[in-house]
């Protein structure tokens, strides 16, 4: 399982990277597309939508079950990966590539409440 350590990471198994622009980007960790199995459709926000954090805004479904994935911080959505609605396989190929969503963040002290790669690691040892 790969947990890059340039990433931060939530407890709900999604990572998050801060682009030169400022903008987030946001996508499913490997221990998540792990759990998940083959992925099969992805639910992804509308551009221009007002999240809050641990709001759900998007949904991974796969042959075992749909997980609801909720916003890391709170803002507005961006852009979405259109890509995903023809080949949502890519989130199990390439889960560091493949994101769902950017995000601009209306509350920036909310990135100090996500998890470096160590903790987060950690907390899926605990799980497993």
């Amino acid at each position: 399982m790969k947990i890059p350590e340039n990433l931060k990471y939530t407890d709900t198994h999604q990572w998050v990277r801060v682009d030169k622009d400022g903008t987030v980007v946001v996508g499913i960790t490997d221990y998540a597309q792990e759990q998940l199995g083959d992925v099969v459709f992805v639910q992804l926000p509308e551009a221009g939508r007002k999240v809050k954090r641990g709001e759900t805004c998007s949904v991974v479904e796969s042959v075992k079950a749909a997980s609801d994935i909720p916003a890391p911080i709170s803002g507005e959505v961006v852009t979405v990966n259109t890509a995903l609605a023809d080949a949502p396989e890519k989130l199990n190929q390439e889960p560091y590539v493949s994101w769902l969503f950017r995000i601009t963040s209306a509350e920036p002290a909310e990135m100090t409440l996500l998890l470096d790669a160590a903790t987060y690691k950690s907390s899926v040892k605990s799980d497993g």
